[in-house]
């Protein structure tokens, strides 16, 4: 069939049901949410009070009266658990940096981070794999290859601190053998 036919006869079919969407009244107006009966669409005034609205006699909150107010507990943290939780990472630090989780970022900073050690800038691709880490922690990829970076820089704690949180977090993984013949390498340093 032709659009044009086609286009016609659902005008015609949506014509057709126009009557029946709207009921008509014993007295022969339209009566519903679409029309102008006055019947249906009288504002309420204070004479007048719909029946379906209730009437709300409760005075007016003061501005610094909750209406959670019976409810309201307290979320702060017991005393002394800064010094027992230490890498907890508390909102009350002196300085606290955020950034969002952001897998596809991290994927990203890991890419560059790569393409800086395949050329030999170990300095740039620890910068990339370190803020890979910063936007998706314990990524097992970033994670692997700062401890790579860090040995080829000859920081050699550190590396071995990477390599033993890689395998925390995939002791199986693709590169769990690499990793376990770095830490047998670097412990013998």
């Amino acid at each position: 069939m032709k659009p044009a036919i086609i286009l016609s006869l659902i005008t015609v079919g949506a014509m057709l049901c126009v009557p029946t969407l709207t009921a008509q009244s014993p007295t022969g107006q339209v009566d519903g949410p679409l029309t102008e009966n006055p019947q249906y669409n009288k504002p309420n005034s204070p004479k007048t009070k719909n029946p379906q609205v209730p009437a709300n006699n409760a005075p007016p909150r003061s501005d610094n009266e909750s209406s959670s107010e019976q409810t309201r507990m307290d979320i702060s943290p017991p005393k002394g658990d800064a010094l027992a939780h230490p890498d907890g990472g508390h909102v009350a630090d002196d300085v606290m940096e955020l950034h969002e989780w952001n897998p596809l970022r991290a994927m990203k900073d890991v890419e560059v981070g790569d393409y800086y050690y395949s050329r030999g800038g170990y300095k740039a691709a620890l910068s990339r794999y370190r803020e890979a880490l910063q936007y998706k922690p314990r990524d097992a990829v970033a994670t692997f290859k700062l401890a790579q970076t860090l040995e080829k820089t000859k920081a050699f704690e550190e590396a071995k601190q990477r390599y033993e949180e890689y395998l925390a977090i995939l002791k199986d993984g693709p590169s769990a053998g690499e990793a376990r013949k770095a830490l047998e390498r670097l412990n013998k340093q």
